[in-house]
């Protein structure tokens, strides 16, 4: 080669290597706020805690090489869903054949960034106050498939990127609901899937303090999500609703303000439509139908986002300008409260009083309606936990399932007690219990 040549292939080289680098480096920028070094360390932990079966030496791997390791993301999807290091330890031993399917699938995550980085910039363009936002891929244990803390995106990857290939035959009857999430091809709809959780990150709450505000929170992030990538919604419940709506719309009337969520939302498919999270649908509805009532559209986003979903007055607002229902909502609250069952009696005491003797060790609740034996739940009266009545054992409910019977703790002499009877009891329709605060102080 003749100097020159030299020379110039030289300069052709080294202008290469920097646009290379440039290159990597604009790569590395856009990709700034996506986030997946956790998967990488999950995999390095995961060997070597199936390496052996001394379950010290995989709690010490699972903490020395994962959890500790763990970025910003993995600490808060931890706490947003209380995983501990016992239950990643039983779901890695447990479903060795689910964990050998998804692994090429989450190392994949990074090859989601470029599409991530023009969803996000999508969604900025539909809605200019965007705030920023960082997307965390982690591994989680099998709770999750994405949700979100604060400022956080948190994608539970070893749910989100499976695909219909993935087994679950593995698996207990409390997951079998990930069968027909697999089969829907969650892997490909990732993107969807970070953009509804980014939208999330822009609402003032991910919890509703109601079934009605927790409806229109996530129809938010599922309908911006739709505007901001311009593509169907590829949840299932979707298109389930727009074929069922009627049916759907009449169930949900009767139940809008109802406190609990498990008729509608993070349910399970056991129902009578044979589909779970249909408040998804509504919300979406929703969403929808005010979208195409208001004249200007970026405003109409922009007034979802930023709703308080949790002040009762701006959500019902907001409702009935979709003109989604039929009636004032007003009018379902009343029905729904009427429809409430309600405790009638105690036995063995009266309610409030000062003299019930110290030697009563059960108690038996009476209700207006036949409940569903399924569900119970108590919970501490004001006065906390010095002066609740502490349940021994739950004796259950007789046979027409209008009462039930618990036996309590030894009790005190001269001192106030108090538990209340929850909305987590409920009648055979699904409806929650009104609250009952029992209580009494004993005799000397």
């Amino acid at each position: 080669m003749l100097k020159n040549e030299h020379q110039t292939m030289n300069k052709i080289i080294t202008f290469l290597t920097i646009a290379l680098i440039f290159t990597s480096c604009q790569t590395q920028k856009q990709s700034s706020n996506i986030v997946t070094s956790d998967i990488k360390n999950f995999w390095e932990a995961y060997d070597k805690i199936t390496s052996t079966q001394d379950s010290i030496l995989q709690n010490k791997y699972l903490d020395s090489l994962y959890l500790k390791k763990g970025t910003e993301g993995l600490i808060a999807i931890r706490r947003a869903r209380n995983y501990t290091s016992q239950e990643y330890i039983s779901a890695i031993n447990n479903y060795p054949k689910f964990w050998t399917s998804i692994r090429e699938n989450t190392l994949k995550a990074d090859q989601y960034s470029s599409e991530l980085e023009k969803g996000i910039k999508n969604l900025k363009e539909i809605y200019p106050n965007i705030k920023p936002a960082k997307i965390y891929f982690t591994i989680g244990a099998l709770r999750t498939n994405g949700t979100t803390l604060d400022s956080l995106v948190l994608i539970g990857s070893e749910l989100a990127l499976a695909d219909k290939e993935t087994p679950t035959n593995e698996f207990p009857e409390n997951l079998s609901h990930l069968r027909n999430y697999f089969d829907s091809e969650p892997s490909k709809n990732i993107v969807f899937l970070n953009i509804h959780e980014y939208v999330h990150t822009q609402q003032k709450t991910t919890i509703g303090n109601s079934l009605l505000a927790q409806t229109v929170l996530e129809g938010v992030a599922e309908f911006v999500a739709e505007k901001a990538l311009e593509t169907k919604s590829p949840n299932p419940q979707i298109e389930f609703g727009r074929n069922n709506d009627a049916k759907i719309k009449a169930k949900f009337e009767l139940e809008i303000f109802s406190p609990n969520l498990y008729n509608w939302i993070w349910n399970s498919s056991d129902n009578e439509f044979g589909m779970r999270d249909l408040a998804y649908y509504v919300g979406y509805r929703i969403c929808e139908d005010y979208y195409n009532i208001s004249t200007d559209k970026q405003q109409a986003i922009e007034e979802m986002i930023e709703l308080d979903y949790n002040n009762e007055r701006e959500i019902i607002k907001f409702v009935e300008k979709s003109e989604y229902f039929g009636k004032p909502l007003n009018s379902y609250k009343e029905v729904f409260e009427k429809s409430r069952p309600k405790v009638e009696s105690v036995d063995n005491i009266q309610n409030k009083s000062t003299n019930v003797p110290t030697n009563i060790d059960v108690l038996t609740i009476h209700f207006s309606q036949k409940m569903d034996s399924r569900f119970r739940n108590f919970q501490l009266g004001p006065l906390g936990e010095e002066n609740v009545i502490r349940i021994k054992d739950f004796q259950g409910f007789s046979e027409d399932r209008k009462s039930v019977s618990f036996g309590i703790e030894k009790l005190e002499p001269s001192k106030k007690y108090q538990i209340v009877v929850g909305s987590g009891f409920r009648n055979t329709e699904g409806i929650p219990l009104i609250p009952y605060l029992i209580e009494f102080k004993t005799t000397e």
